[in-house]
């Protein structure tokens, strides 16, 4: 994509925040090619307790590290770690101790990529950051708009709805425009360590870990009782904080005398009386709902559309956005009133609205 300034390339300075991942590597590459002064910065978000098998952040390093000697890039290591524990992770224990499913990705987006690492960079006297992200920035009539990736399979504009205007203005995206096959070819075609790396998965501080283990080792858990919605009493839970909304592993709840062998899910939780209530059927009536109620809400465009407004949704990542109807409910709630019922709504989670391909922004689930 073409930055938004009228600066020659040669005189434009950009700095790529990258992972030790194919995406960032590639837009460094990309970049650099096209005659633009390249700098980047690895995140370090996370503090380790010594060589913990779990975070990739060590090997995600020496990859990035291997990329940008490869591209006769500088690199910085710098460290986000003390305002991650407070503004992301903090969160992420806060939202699961009162029995909510946080999104840490997003929040992430917000306070430590698009906020910290920005601030960063503009204090270095950049132009520009530039991120692998496969989402679009475009300006429009003096603003800036953020857009669905072309590769619909691969589109995070969902994790970047609370981006803003003065973010927006700062931020480009040059794999908007691809698909993720061309950019692993191009990576693969300039000789890049991290050409068939995988796709990270997953938060750093969890890794490949069990989840239930980490949170652990920083949440005291409450066992209770697992019921169905009639009240009997199906087994026991290990803490309410390990379960999600139409989860359907990990229930531990085998063959039940007087049900079929259909397998069970979450339908919700009682957190004042700590039961987790349970049901048979993907399509259970608990777990289609029409409506939700969200706050927190984050413009894109700086200001709220018009309402009531006709629009799209998704309540989850991968999902194909859902035709809506928002209206507000008072100063600080807004309503999604979806044309079917959605499955598993979860609080804590994020609702993310669309006109089309462009991104209006969201809010968070109640």
């Amino acid at each position: 994509m073409t930055p938004f300034s009228q600066k020659s390339v040669a005189d434009t300075r950009i700095m790529v925040g990258v992972s030790g991942g194919v995406d960032s590597s590639v837009v460094a590459l990309l970049l650099k090619k096209q005659g633009y002064q390249v700098q980047a910065v690895f995140m370090q978000n996370w503090d380790l307790d010594g060589d913990d098998p779990f975070c990739s952040a060590n090997q995600d390093l020496s990859d990035a590290q291997a990329v940008c000697d490869r591209l006769n890039i500088p690199l910085k290591t710098v460290r986000f770690a003390e305002t991650y524990w407070d503004k992301v992770f903090q969160h992420f224990l806060d939202e699961y101790a009162s029995g909510r499913t946080p999104n840490p990705d997003i929040l992430c987006n917000k306070e430590i990529k698009f906020r910290a690492f920005l601030d960063y960079a503009l204090a270095q006297e950049v132009d520009y950051i530039a991120m692998g992200h496969y989402a679009r920035n475009v300006q429009k009539n003096e603003q800036y708009q953020l857009l669905k990736g072309a590769d619909v399979s691969k589109d995070q504009s969902y994790f970047l709805y609370t981006l803003q205007q003065d973010q927006l203005r700062y931020s480009l995206f040059p794999l908007g425009d691809m698909k993720k096959s061309a950019v692993r070819a191009i990576a693969v075609e300039a000789g890049l360590i991290t050409h068939d790396k995988k796709d990270s998965t997953g938060i750093c501080f969890i890794g490949e870990r069990k989840f239930k283990d980490f949170l652990g080792e920083y949440l005291l858990a409450r066992p209770g009782k697992i019921q169905t919605e009639t009240g009997r009493v199906l087994g026991e839970h290990s803490g309410l904080m390990f379960y999600t909304i139409g989860q359907r592993r990990g229930l531990g709840i085998g063959g039940v005398d007087g049900f079929s062998d259909m397998p069970w899910y979450v339908l919700d939780k009682d957190l004042e009386r700590n039961v987790l209530i349970v049901g048979q059927n993907h399509e259970h009536p608990q777990l289609l709902k029409p409506i939700l109620l969200c706050t927190d809400m984050h413009w894109v465009s700086g200001k709220a559309p018009e309402l009531p407004l006709r629009c799209s949704a998704k309540v989850r990542y991968r999902q194909v956005d859902a035709a809506c109807t928002l209206m507000q409910v008072d100063d600080s709630a807004y309503q999604v009133t979806f044309d079917e019922p959605q499955w598993a709504i979860t609080p804590g989670q994020s609702v993310v609205l669309y006109l089309g391909d462009v991104c209006l922004g969201g809010g968070v689930i109640e």
